[in-house]
């Protein structure tokens, strides 16, 4: 099942709900691109204030290298010909949303990134600035590619390439468990109260996010929802 469909004029991205035998708390995933369409994130608002509880992505704290990192997808909602927005919380949260966020510090992160090599490391902070500006020249057509498909199963050979990857795990491994762990808490402390609990985190950490509920507490999907992210003008 894909999480992000991706074709020649539009972006989606599938609210995942995931449920358990035998027990009431829902979870809801739902996978998020940093820059999207207005209209996207006033979708997801909609649908959170319907959620008890929210667990939102989110590094907590400054760094210069963070920031550098996140120049990325913060070029491109400066040309407003691109009707496009970067992700803040103000625009998916409620003033009554009850949110938590077990996402890592920016000294965390940046520790994570500085294990990799000193020249994967430079190579990662000179790319993010220039594909910012891709991104802001080319408005929706940067993201209309198929590379940015993530499905929850990837191939065989995907699989394989993905955890090789000493940049993918600098990443999300540190991120990804410490969710899982959260998500582990919420399922022993209310598992049997019939909640909704929203998952609010970046479409790339969905995969970890889908096979750790079902391997760790036994979820698994049981519906999905398309949202249009953008569409090509």
């Amino acid at each position: 099942m894909q999480i992000i469909e991706v074709t020649g004029y539009a972006v989606r991205s599938a609210v995942i709900t995931m449920r358990r035998a035998g027990t009431p708390l829902e979870f809801v995933i739902f996978p998020m691109l940093h820059v999207a369409s207005p209209t996207f994130y006033s979708q997801v608002r909609l649908r959170l204030r319907e959620c008890d509880l929210i667990v939102m992505e989110g590094i907590r704290g400054k760094s210069v290298g963070i920031s550098t990192l996140t120049l990325a997808y913060r070029f491109a909602p400066r040309r407003r010909r691109n009707g496009l927005q970067e992700q803040r919380d103000e625009l998916l949260l409620s003033d009554t949303a009850q949110v938590i966020n077990p996402d890592v510090t920016a000294a965390e992160a940046i520790a994570d990134l500085k294990t990799l090599s000193r020249w994967t490391y430079l190579l990662l902070m000179v790319a993010a600035p220039v594909m910012g500006l891709v991104f802001a020249l080319r408005g929706p057509r940067a993201f209309l590619d198929d590379d940015l498909v993530v499905e929850d199963l990837p191939s065989t050979l995907e699989a394989e390439m993905m955890a090789d990857n000493p940049v993918i795990h600098a990443l999300t491994d540190r991120r990804d468990k410490r969710l899982l762990d959260a998500l582990g808490e919420i399922h022993a402390e209310h598992g049997d109260e019939p909640i909704r609990v929203a998952i609010v985190y970046g479409a790339g950490h969905v995969p970890a996010i889908a096979s750790g509920l079902m391997d760790r507490y036994g979820y698994r999907p049981r519906e999905a929802e398309w949202l249009t992210v953008l569409v090509q003008a």
